[in-house]
């Protein structure tokens, strides 16, 4: 599985294969009545913030630990880090040797996953309803005494490096533009820095740093534990406390603080890749803070510029102009626009043909948008765009044997702490107006608040043939 930069989910490459084919869970709201997502919230004395959703559909359990720590939020003298720890919880722990972790999984006839993202790290396991214990043990061994030794630090900085000389050094387009944007666009260290390609601090990190990073970020005061699936909350919340309640809380540092400025000029970047077979173009516009108003506006001009077939960059870059054969983008490249807690940006992108030039594709991408800030959208756009949303919405909740509403539940716990707030999601999209739509546009559409990047396909240097004596 993907996410929108086209980047596996578990970036360490550990996805585990299902033996078996997991039924997706149905929340299905009788006739008459909403949609209804059954949640049970609750705290740790250690902080450890839990989230229990129960849904009898098929006999799995989705199991998942999410630590605030991520690409964006890590120390200014630790980049890499939250990437590099995403590999280490594979190695051992007091209990389980190395690897063992994903044998335990495999053998009870389960998959398991983890990834890194802007702002947590995560790591889940779908696995059948009656191991639902086991799970809870083997995360609880990695959280409270995970295998920091030199010889496991050593061998995941070889394997990160790897990894990055693999997709983003050595590979077209690589970093495009999942990187390569939120450098472009932001001006504040935390959201510009290369949270990926650069392996400086990793290279150089020592065993104490590691230890101490562990020991700091990867306690229950700054986790989330979700449980979705086949479970009773009660016998669920006995076992939580079983074997996390003893866990020691850390000493958090602040959260640093991840303020943008408003853009008050289109940034423009050129990027020469030896490897792009075509050229490509990305935009990035800033969007609004999280849960306003306008942020479920831009949420809905997502849906009609480059959500589906019907998409109005689509239309006019594919359809009408014959420019390039797709676009991709929307919002939050690395997930959603919900499993995020600081500033992001909605993007598009696509690759052309050399004979067409950047501007050509900029001018077409501007044809599609204008409407959208000249004049409020129209009422069956608008409807089509919250039925695509609303769609999207509940198939993301469904997906992976309860992984994408896992994914919901636990975001909502560490950003807002309200994972409630998955069932108040479609009544907030249904708030919004055409005039909404059009002020939106008018203020985070307009050409100062992006941010274009334009890769020129470049030769690799041949050396020059020897002269002759």
């Amino acid at each position: 599985m993907r996410d929108k930069a086209g980047r596996t989910w578990l970036s360490c490459g550990l996805l585990i294969c299902a033996a078996l084919l997991w039924a997706l869970p149905v929340w299905a709201a009788p006739p008459g009545e909403e949609f209804h997502v059954p949640v049970e919230y609750f705290k740790l004395p250690n902080g450890l913030r839990v989230v229990i959703s129960p849904d009898h559909t098929a006999p799995t359990v989705c199991v998942g630990v999410y630590y605030h720590i991520g690409f964006r939020i890590e120390p200014r003298d630790r980049t890499g880090f939250a990437h590099l720890f995403e590999h280490m919880m594979f190695q051992g722990s007091q209990n389980l040797g190395k690897m063992e972790f994903i044998r335990l999984v495999q053998t009870n006839g389960g998959i398991l996953n983890g990834s890194t993202r802007f702002d947590f790290t995560n790591y889940f396991e779908v696995v059948p309803s009656n191991k639902l214990e086991t799970m809870l043990w083997a995360e609880a061994d990695r959280m409270s005494g995970l295998a920091v030794t030199d010889e496991n630090l050593k061998n995941q900085q070889g394997v990160v490096g790897n990894e990055v000389k693999v997709n983003v050094l050595n590979a077209p387009y690589g970093g495009f533009p999942w990187i390569d944007l939120p450098m472009a666009a932001n001006e504040n260290w935390y959201n510009a820095h290369n949270f990926y390609g650069d392996l400086t601090d990793i290279d150089a990190a020592k065993l104490d740093e590691v230890k101490k990073f562990f020991a700091t970020y990867y306690a229950p005061n700054n986790a989330v534990l979700a449980i979705v699936g086949d479970v009773d909350p009660g016998e669920a919340k006995k076992l939580v406390e079983k074997y996390f309640a003893a866990i020691p809380s850390s000493q958090l540092p602040p959260q640093p603080d991840l303020s943008e400025p408003r853009q008050t000029a289109e940034k423009r970047v050129t990027k020469k890749d030896p490897l792009a077979p075509r050229p490509a173009l990305a935009i990035g516009y800033h969007m609004p803070p999280r849960n306003t108003p306008e942020y479920y506006a831009m949420g809905l001009l997502e849906q009609m510029l480059v959500e589906g077939d019907d998409a109005l960059l689509r239309k006019e870059l594919v359809t009408k102009r014959g420019l390039t054969d797709h676009v991709e983008g929307g919002i939050n490249l690395l997930g959603n626009m919900f499993d995020y807690g600081g500033p992001m940006l909605l993007s598009a992108d696509v690759r052309y043909d050399p004979s067409t030039k950047a501007d050509a594709v900029l001018e077409a991408m501007d044809a599609a948008i204008a409407p959208l800030r000249a004049a409020p959208v129209d009422a069956p756009a608008l409807d089509r765009a919250r039925v695509k949303l609303r769609s999207s919405l509940y198939d993301t909740m469904g997906e992976f044997g309860g992984f994408g509403l896992m994914d919901l539940l636990a975001s909502f716990a560490l950003f807002d702490d309200d994972p409630g707030r998955v069932n108040s999601l479609v009544g907030q999209f249904e708030k919004v107006t055409p005039d909404l739509v059009r002020k939106t546009a008018q203020e985070y559409l307009r050409p100062e608040n992006r941010t274009v990047i334009v890769v020129e396909p470049a030769p690799k240097q041949t050396a020059e043939p020897a002269k002759k004596p």
